[in-house]
């Protein structure tokens, strides 16, 4: 499967290897064709296993970069190379209360600051009854080379848990904030994979809710 986005650029670059063939001898179309193919790579999305019960997954392929604890939030920071799959998953099941963008710099993505400093789409969701409400935030952050971040769903829409919410072009970073009702379950330099790799697990609550 192979994201909408990927076929058109890789049609357009096609076919601008095509005319410069015809123009200039059929070696000058070669790097557009090899940059069409690298696109249909690029823009790939797999199917993936959801697990069930109490968890967060991952909303996207990359290397954990960071695992960091700030007052009451925990966050794991996950960079994505340009080989990663770059399609974005919802981290729990609940609903959209917010989608807030973000103007910002492009540093390069694995570094901290990019938390902070670069442009950003921070979701805000309340997870379903059998996740206690419990609220987590992710960021879709765009890096060095990507421009370009896409969020297809809006505040009030109800999502499942790797359920796909959209994608960030070419190279970025995704950090998922979570309170302190959540175990983290990753380590840093760890690789996950969008949807099915479990980066969290909710800890047990009695029935006063502790």
């Amino acid at each position: 499967m192979i994201v909408r986005d990927g076929i058109y650029y890789a049609a357009a670059l096609a076919a601008g290897g095509a005319l410069t063939a015809y123009l200039a001898g059929p070696w000058f179309g070669v790097p557009l064709w090899v940059l069409a193919i690298f696109c249909l790579y690029f823009f790939r999305d797999p199917e993936r296993a959801i697990p069930a019960g109490p968890v967060a997954v991952s909303p996207a392929d990359g290397k954990v970069v960071a695992i960091v604890s700030e007052s009451a939030v925990q966050r794991i920071s996950i960079f994505l190379n340009i080989f990663d799959v770059h399609v974005n998953r919802a981290p729990i099941a609940g609903a959209i209360a917010s989608v807030q963008y973000h103007k910002g710099r492009f540093h390069v993505a694995s570094r901290e600051v990019c938390s902070d400093q670069n442009e950003q789409n921070v979701v805000t969701m309340d997870g379903e009854a059998s996740l206690g409400g419990s609220r987590v935030v992710f960021k879709q952050i765009a890096g060095l080379i990507a421009r370009r971040i896409v969020f297809r769903k809006h505040p009030g829409e109800r999502v499942a848990a790797g359920e796909r919410v959209g994608l960030i072009k070419f190279g970025s970073r995704v950090d998922v904030l979570l309170g302190p009702e959540w175990e983290i379950a990753v380590r840093r330099g760890q690789r996950v994979s969008g949807g099915s790799s479990v980066v969290a697990r909710l800890r047990h609550r009695g029935p006063d809710g502790a």
